[in-house]
């Protein structure tokens, strides 16, 4: 285990205890790594093994009761028994508890590196990748205590340590809470950082696994942004922030936005669970580096819109007359060049101007479809009727077939009219006595007394044109 405990920022440098004290006839004590507010963490050498561990003592305040110093001895045995559950390389190794001077020391493992608090501090914030891959570890170690009914309850920078080969581990279990083991913590008290305290521990309500999830949340904040979320100096100030106010939006999280907004959730029914957030951490990290891809990287790319048939058409109209106008120009500019052998000049033709005849942009409308005449079923339509005595006009296109020449012949005179009809306006026929309709009877209309039969070849025939 790293020399840091809980609070450990503050311990400052690492110190030198000369005094080389042997724990238990096998533990030699070494230098000092750090100090918190339960304990000291120690560097010593493992003299029947040769190899060196990490032993934290629990110290006891001077003015403390009996009662709270058994307190601290369960706490601190509670602490040992959580962390030899857990079977995760995210977490510290348990190697024995040896009990020395009335109170317990526990060895573990030694890990060579620094807290999260003292990265962030020495080397600046961290990027949304390295910050992800840190918070995956930390959610391994979590989903592995949580099976063994352990709550963390202190995750936070400071207990969060970053190894020299970049290994990832949660240490400080002390105020862990063990499924069916008896509360160790006065009634009305709240233990850790104001800021890693989820709202319903804030409330005073039976914490779950939701809570270590919102207190992840709040370190993936602090490793971005650099502070923790909520803070506002006091303890009692940051918990009714915590309870009540929004969160400050973060302004270097980048991709880890959805995953810090989806831990920090105040219901826990709605907050991101193990497996929401695993897979919103994995997709950061998998996540490509622009930085990274080879400028000459095969992509798959949408392809360009296609010019229409129409608008093509027009393009090469146009490009079509340009090329010979380009080519024509020699005769529109020199005047030799265009005199043919017989030795006539020919007349340079001079450019019109006018709108461009480019064929019109767009596909060409299809004439319209008339709807074919209806007739009695099984019976072909009937023949359009036309007025008697016009003549049908021809089918012609328009603009295409001349119209027809107007009729220029003399018209025959008309005959002076016969004895048989009073009317000096009808023509007869050519010989006296024949019926002036085609098919009539010899004798119709011959003579003066018949009348009806005038009135009707009078009504029949047409009347001559003038």
């Amino acid at each position: 285990m790293r020399g840091r405990m809980s609070e450990a920022e503050r311990a400052g440098t690492s110190r030198t205890d000369k005094s080389a004290r042997l724990l238990a006839g096998r533990y030699r004590l070494g230098d000092v790594l750090g100090r918190g507010g339960m304990g000291t963490v120690w560097r010593a050498e493992d003299e029947t093994l040769g190899r060196t561990v990490a032993v934290k003592e629990l110290r006891f305040p001077g003015n403390i009761d009996e009662e709270e110093k058994r307190r601290l001895i369960t706490r601190t045995l509670r602490e040992a028994k959580a962390i030899a559950r857990i079977r995760n390389n995210s977490a510290v190794t348990v190697y024995d508890v040896v009990e020395e001077d009335d109170r317990p020391w526990i060895v573990m493992e030694l890990v060579e590196g620094k807290s999260l608090a003292e990265a962030i501090r020495e080397d600046g914030l961290l990027e949304p990748k390295r910050a992800a891959e840190v918070g995956l570890a930390i959610l391994d170690v979590l989903r592995s205590a949580h099976r063994e009914g352990i709550l963390h309850r202190d995750v936070k920078p400071s207990n969060v340590l970053i190894a020299e080969d970049g290994r990832v581990v949660l240490t400080d279990f002390g105020i862990a809470q063990v499924e069916g083991d008896p509360s160790i913590t006065s009634t009305g008290m709240l233990v850790g950082a104001p800021s890693y305290i989820s709202p319903e521990r804030a409330r005073g309500h039976k914490p779950g696994p939701a809570a270590d999830l919102w207190s992840l949340g709040g370190l993936l904040y602090a490793a971005v942004e650099g502070t923790p979320p909520y803070d506002k100096g006091s303890a009692i100030a940051t918990l009714t922030a915590v309870m009540t106010e929004s969160l400050e939006e973060p302004k270097n999280a980048g991709p880890l936005r959805d995953v810090i907004y989806g831990l920090l959730n105040k219901d826990p029914a709605q907050r991101l669970d193990d497996a929401g957030a695993r897979a919103l951490l994995n997709k950061v990290i998998h996540a490509p580096d622009p930085a990274d891809e080879p400028a000459d990287a095969t992509k798959v790319v949408p392809l360009p819109a296609q010019p229409d048939e129409g608008s093509r058409r027009g393009a090469q109209g146009a490009g079509g007359r340009r090329g010979e106008e380009a080519g024509s120009g020699c005769a529109e500019r020199c005047v030799p060049c265009a005199r043919p052998p017989s030795g006539r000049a020919r007349p340079v033709p001079r450019p019109r101007p006018g709108p461009s005849r480019a064929a019109p942009a767009g596909p060409r409308r299809a004439p319209p479809v008339r709807p074919p005449r209806r007739g009695p079923p099984g019976r072909a339509p009937p023949p359009r009727r036309r007025p008697v005595g016009r003549a049908r006009p021809p089918q012609r296109a328009r603009g295409r077939v001349p119209p027809p020449a107007r009729r220029t012949a003399p018209r025959e005179p008309a005959a002076p009219a016969g004895p048989s009809c009073r009317r000096r306006t009808c023509r007869p026929s050519r010989a006296p006595g024949t019926a002036h309709r085609r098919g009539a009877a010899p004798d119709a209309g011959r003579h003066r007394g018949d009348r009806g039969a005038g009135r009707a070849r009078h009504r029949t025939r047409p009347h001559p044109r003038r």
